[in-house]
């Protein structure tokens, strides 16, 4: 804690990931990101929650979820006690989507009490390599997923069941771009989005490496910031 500049908060969800990856899934790719930069660059790696927003996944077995308001209230407590040891610049490692809405109000809330608290959602800091490796659809459990579980632990890919994988290939269900399919039962009948059985290791591990690269580069500018910098502008005269 003395030594560091920033913290990582690394946050995933426990929750089905179609009938071939584990529940962690989110939980292990954040954790390994998290972990991989902590390693590399001498930050400090905080316990993280494996237990995130995921009411969506709520039919499927094994499936646990938090409130948007539970998720938001850890995650500040625990930016707010770093603060008290005067660590005062954390990052939240964030692995699935639902937690992004509840963590971006977290760092909002936390930044007029000058704790410096942002979210780094690792499929959105590495978009254009996605789009590179992985031209179809593969919202959740698909192939980038996938991948990057061959990676982190492949004993825990069921590669045997990729054949009883869902077609569908879009998360939700819309009429007239209105919205009208929430759950992930309602349109995906094994909770998956996306082919499994285009994943591929060596892409995982570009996936991975370019992830951890990212958040390395994003931390290394917060360690560069004064309190300045990243407090909120004065009120407007």
């Amino acid at each position: 804690m003395r030594r560091s500049r920033v913290a990582l908060l690394p946050i995933g969800a426990t929750e089905q990931h179609g009938p071939h990856l584990p529940l962690g899934t989110d939980w292990y790719i954040a954790r390994h990101i998290a972990r991989e930069t902590a390693d590399q660059d001498s930050l400090l790696l905080l316990p993280g929650f494996s237990v995130g927003v995921s009411h969506e996944h709520r039919q499927f077995w094994g499936t646990l979820s938090v409130s948007q308001d539970q998720l938001r209230d850890q995650a500040m407590a625990v930016a707010r006690a770093l603060g008290d040891h005067g660590l005062r610049r954390i990052v939240f490692v964030n692995g699935h989507g639902s937690n992004c809405a509840p963590l971006d109000e977290a760092a909002q809330r936390l930044r007029p009490g000058g704790i410096y608290a942002f979210v780094f959602n690792w499929w959105q800091s590495i978009a254009s390599t996605l789009a590179e490796l992985f031209p179809a659809p593969t919202a959740h459990a698909g192939s980038v997923e996938t991948s990057a579980m061959l990676v982190i632990d492949p004993d825990l890919v069921h590669k045997e069941r990729f054949v009883e994988a869902s077609d569908t290939v879009h998360w939700g269900t819309y009429v007239e771009g209105v919205r009208i399919g929430f759950d992930a039962a309602e349109f995906s009948k094994q909770g998956n989005v996306g082919d499994p059985s285009l994943a591929d290791v060596e892409k995982g591990e570009r996936v991975l490496a370019d992830a951890r690269d990212s958040l390395s580069r994003f931390c290394a500018w917060l360690a560069e910031r004064s309190d300045e910098e990243l407090a909120p502008v004065p009120h407007v005269e």
